[in-house]
Parts: C-alpha cells; structure tokens; sequence
C-alpha cells in the first residue's frame, strides 16, 4: 500500500468515525428534564385547575396546597399566561434527596419574568412554586 493510499484510508476513517460521533450526540439528547410535569401545572395554574394542578403530587404536596391557595396564584398570573409566555430551562440541583428544576418564564406582555422552581421525588411532583 503506498503512502498516500494509507492516508487516504485513515482520513476516510476519520470521516466516518466523526459523522457517527456527531449522530451519536444528537440521537442522545433529551428533552428538557421534567417539562410534561411542568407543562400541566402550568396549564393548571392558567385555567385554575386544582385536580389537574395536584394530579401528580406526592401525599405531602396534595395535603399543602389548598384550592384557595391555586386561586389566588391563578387570579394573578392566568392573564398573563393567556396572552403567551415562553419557558426556557434553567438548570437543576440536588436538595434534600430532591430534584430541583429550575425554568424562567418569560411573558408576551413585555412584563416582568416568573422564575418556576419545580421539585421532584421519586417523580412526583414534591413542591412547585412560581416567583
């Protein structure tokens, strides 16, 4: 095999190895962790939607939140939500055994951002709160 065979196989090689790498990271990526759960509180919270909201609440979650709680943040925030709001995720911790997800919701309305703090254990819903 002369040297510039050798070459041209090696650099063909390489072609090959680099096209099934880059498929390789975009078939491994995932969707934003948690964003089916935090898409129905969400929604809940906009259409003021308690069985809805605590639906995949663990035993404690249930037992804190209270339909009048859901109302007072519904009456605040479902306006706004109705006019279109964006969520882009944040980042994640790991507090108290719990997975905390972090996204920033940002309104149509040109006003000021909601952060959304969704806490998760065992994958259910441990805590939500929108700031």
């Amino acid at each position: 095999m002369t040297t510039r065979r050798i070459v041209t196989v090696v650099s063909n090689i390489a072609c090959v190895w680099l096209a099934l790498s880059v498929t390789a990271c975009v078939a491994g990526e995932t969707p934003e962790p948690g964003r089916a759960l935090l898409d129905n509180l969400l929604k809940a919270t906009e259409m003021n939607d308690c069985n809805r909201f605590l639906a995949n609440g663990d035993a404690g979650f249930k037992a804190g939140i209270t339909t009048q709680m859901l109302e007072r943040v519904s009456a605040q925030l479902s306006p706004r939500m109705k006019q279109g709001y964006q969520c882009s995720y944040l980042g994640e911790l790991s507090q108290q055994g719990c997975r905390v997800l972090l996204w920033k919701l940002k309104y149509k309305d040109g006003g000021d951002d909601t952060l959304a703090k969704l806490v998760l254990r065992n994958g259910k819903v441990a805590g939500f709160w929108l700031q």
